[in-house]
């Protein structure tokens, strides 16, 4: 392992926390993640991560390493991005996050559009599971798509989408078992919820007399994959509430029905994160361009 994949390496694993949670964001183990740590520490002759606590922390060593590492890591890549932009040709790899459903039916095709347009730009999308949050620091993301926006001040976000949450269920779910008629309907129901962490999403907010009101519904099935979520319903075993971007087809065909349309309260939106650099790569520039776009065609169409 050459020095800068060691310093990109030691950044990742001060982002991520922990050893273990470096080695999940990598697809890797534990035992390699902590002999590579171990190859480093040997390589500079100091220890650089106090790993005798739950959740370890740095040294005066590993911290100014850390520090030292971050601001020459960031050089290295403005310095990229200046010979890229003066080569003319956008050219390089780009790491995108996003959310598992949307990044499948939507963005996937989207960035094989984009291939075709600059090949000498590979890109790595990485799906995410319940719409986790995306972490452009700790992933090593050079781009995220994600319903939440950043909290971090070095993240820019544009928004991609507006939509909403829509309510809905199989036809043969609602031939058995009737049509909610008002929100509260649906405590006679069984209701698929997403799950996130240990969090259930089984309060779903309405608009009901002009006022906002939340309905904790029963939650007979629950995951945290999206799209088992969205199998479940489409298979008839209950009622969702789910982004009308994933569904949009199924409603097209009739595979689902949108139910308690007029007390819809569910506003949803994507967002596209990138780090604020005074050098954004040519590469991601172009990408954020092309994407923005693709989506502005799609939602407003030439008439």
């Amino acid at each position: 392992m050459d020095e800068i994949s060691e310093l990109r390496l030691f950044v990742r694993i001060v982002a991520a926390g922990s050893l273990s949670e470096t080695a999940r964001r990598l697809n890797s183990s534990l035992p390699a993640m902590s002999r590579r740590l171990a190859s480093l520490e040997k390589r500079l002759g100091v220890r650089l991560i106090d790993r005798s606590t739950r959740r370890f922390a740095l040294t005066e060593e590993g911290d100014r390493l850390h520090e030292r590492a971050v601001k020459i890591l960031a050089d290295l890549d403005a310095a990229e991005a200046e010979i890229s932009a003066k080569a003319g040709t956008p050219q390089g790899h780009i790491r995108i996050g996003a959310p598992l459903e949307i990044g499948r039916r939507h963005f996937a095709p989207l960035i094989g559009e984009f291939s075709k347009k600059y090949p000498r730009i590979t890109i790595e999308l990485s799906l995410k599971v319940a719409d986790a949050p995306i972490d452009l620091v700790g992933d090593d993301l050079d781009i995220g798509l994600s319903i939440d926006q950043p909290v971090d001040g070095s993240i820019i976000s544009r928004k991609v989408i507006s939509s909403r949450r829509i309510v809905c269920a199989s036809p043969n779910y609602l031939s058995e078992r009737g049509m909610p008629m008002k929100p509260d309907d649906l405590l006679e129901h069984e209701c698929i919820c997403l799950v996130r962490g240990r969090h259930i999403f089984n309060r779903w907010t309405f608009s009901e007399d002009g006022k906002l009101r939340e309905v904790q519904v029963r939650s007979v099935l629950m995951s945290d994959h999206a799209e088992v979520v969205h199998g479940w319903a489409v298979a008839g075993h209950g009622i969702m509430l789910k982004a009308l971007w994933d569904i949009d087809d199924d409603l097209k065909t009739g595979r689902l029905v949108e139910v308690l349309a007029p007390f819809s309260a569910s506003e949803i939106n994507l967002y596209i994160l990138y780090p604020s650099r005074s050098h954004l790569p040519p590469r991601v520039r172009v990408f954020i361009d092309f994407l923005l776009a693709a989506m502005n065609r799609r939602t407003n169409p030439p008439t």
